[in-house]
């Protein structure tokens, strides 16, 4: 069964290897018609143009997050103890920089360290707090938590918001691959993070949930 699976996850990582190239030269040539013919276009073949390319962006969005997926699975894992809290502040700093009109209170908890592999780790926190700060750009007095609990002699490390939340109904298919609780309209994504979270704490040996409430917040656990 194992090599049934690794069996076909090389055939979709090459299925959506392939495939994004004649993406990319859609795009291409879509570009050069709306730059090149642009002003010979009534509004209407205009704005069917800025839908394809909208359309294809998206596409390309899930072939690079697919091929994210399938990199998580192969190669070896390299634990070693990370200072998750230096960790977390250094995403929070990228986040502020690529956003620097966003406000949002962020409290990160000091001395938490995990023996992970460094750059599987890096990914993981990248993701969770990209999500919290996506799921809280509506709230005016944002506020996003980074810590960590000790429960039953495991440590428990979560990243946790006052965003939208969600319906626990529904919290099994968070962190399936393309399974979205709220439209693209509403908050942009591949819907690729959350399962590249499971599948980093799955390689570990760990496991990854979440608990929340619409309109409350949510919170992201994880172990590894």
């Amino acid at each position: 069964m194992t090599a049934i699976n690794r069996e076909l996850e090389a055939f979709s990582y090459s299925v959506s290897h392939d495939l994004r190239a004649p993406l990319l030269s859609f795009n291409g040539l879509n570009q050069s018609l709306l730059e090149d013919y642009g002003n010979a276009l009534d509004p209407r073949a205009k704005d069917y143009l800025q839908r394809m390319r909208l359309a294809s962006d998206r596409m390309t969005s899930v072939f690079d997050g697919l091929q994210m997926l399938f990199r998580l699975t192969s190669g070896e894992i390299h634990r070693e103890q990370v200072d998750i809290s230096a960790m977390a502040r250094e995403v929070v700093d990228e986040m502020r920089a690529a956003n620097p009109d966003r406000r949002a209170e962020v409290d990160i908890s000091e001395g938490m360290t995990a023996s992970a592999d460094p750059r599987l780790a890096q990914i993981l926190l990248t993701n969770l707090i990209s999500n919290a700060f996506k799921f809280t750009a509506r709230e005016p007095a944002a506020r996003i938590e980074i810590g960590s609990e000790m429960v039953d002699g495991d440590t428990r490390m979560f990243v946790r918001d006052n965003g939208v939340g969600f319906d626990m109904i529904y919290a099994h298919k968070l962190y399936g691959a393309f399974q979205r609780l709220h439209s693209q309209s509403e908050f942009p994504g591949a819907g690729i993070g959350l399962a590249t979270v499971r599948r980093i704490v799955n390689r570990h040996g760990g496991r990854a949930w979440a608990e929340g409430a619409v309109g409350e917040g949510a919170t992201f656990y994880f172990v590894f």
